[in-house]
């Protein structure tokens, strides 16, 4: 059992109707049909929503992902409409809402790796394979592949994992010509994100994107290349065979795991509230990383 300590209770707003509340972002529905995103500081770490927001990353999540929608406009177009926040929404919804088309979406996230970590190495170290692609002998934890790849997964409720597939899996349940065409702009839109982060310092290690249909349009939606949805590792300090520093929520799981904390993530027990420096190191680690990447003060 995992998913939320205590599930939120969303913000009523007139106009608005309340749709899902996710592990990070609450969704709504305007009059006109069109979905209202807003993004959380809830974090999310081994399935679990952990019960202490950190401050400003709804912001951040955003505000980067409304960055990189710009970098991938002639890649592909995504679901963004208009930031406004609409009338009668707390004034804390600004910076942290975004407006978006009503896709027919994709129910497979489409996952690109360059580089061996989280449930690929798993994978990979018992049988070569990352989703049933073959890789060579010889890779360790961080190491780069020989080119990136395409590995796409099941999405899954709150709480559950979701669960790597094979692309051919991936092609019976959504058909053959949807699943090339995911797999094509999946790696075309990472091609361009990881040059863009290595321009910055920084290794684009793997990264999930959703899709959906605007008619017969293919349309990125969600968030977009943010520290939650991607491994963002410092350049300078990779060193393959070893877990590698990034700019995530890891100073939250490291904490958890930790004789500190007094949690087993394999229990059915919730996690403990966060302590104050785990706060501040990890919202540290999501400003410093939209800083890099769009060469920006955040403020």
């Amino acid at each position: 059992m995992s998913g939320f300590v205590e599930k939120p209770v969303p913000v009523q707003v007139p106009g608005l109707v309340h749709l899902h509340t996710g592990k990070v972002r609450d969704l709504y529905q305007n009059a006109a049909g069109e979905l209202v995103m807003v993004a959380s500081d809830r974090t999310s770490v081994y399935d679990w929503v952990v019960p202490t927001e950190v401050p400003d990353k709804g912001r951040i999540l955003t505000q980067l992902s409304l960055w990189w929608f710009d970098q991938l406009a002639d890649l592909v177009p995504n679901h963004v409409i208009s930031t406004d926040v609409p009338a009668g929404a707390p004034a804390d919804w600004a910076g942290r809402t975004m407006i978006c088309k009503s896709l027919r979406m994709i129910p497979v996230e489409c996952v690109a790796r360059g580089y061996l970590a989280g449930s690929g190495l798993v994978e990979y170290d018992q049988h070569r394979t990352v989703c049933g692609l073959a890789l060579p002998e010889g890779l360790v934890d961080g190491s780069e592949l020989p080119a990136p790849i395409f590995t796409p997964a099941t999405k899954a409720e709150v709480g559950e994992h979701d669960e790597n597939v094979s692309y051919e899996e991936a092609a019976r349940q959504v058909g053959a010509e949807t699943a090339a065409l995911l797999r094509q702009t999946t790696l075309a839109v990472y091609g361009r994100a990881r040059d863009v982060a290595r321009d910055r310092g920084i290794i684009l290690a793997d990264t999930k994107f959703e899709f959906g249909f605007d008619g017969d349009e293919l349309v990125i939606a969600d968030e977009v290349l943010t520290p939650d949805s991607s491994r963002f590792w410092p350049a300078d300090q990779w060193k393959p065979g070893r877990t590698q520093p990034s700019f995530d929520k890891q100073f939250i799981r490291d904490w958890l795991t930790s004789p500190a904390s007094g949690w087993d993530k394999n229990s059915e027990l919730p996690p403990p509230p966060l302590p104050a420096e785990i706060i501040e190191q990890s919202r540290a680690k999501y400003i410093e990383a939209y800083e890099r990447l769009t060469g920006t003060t955040w403020s």
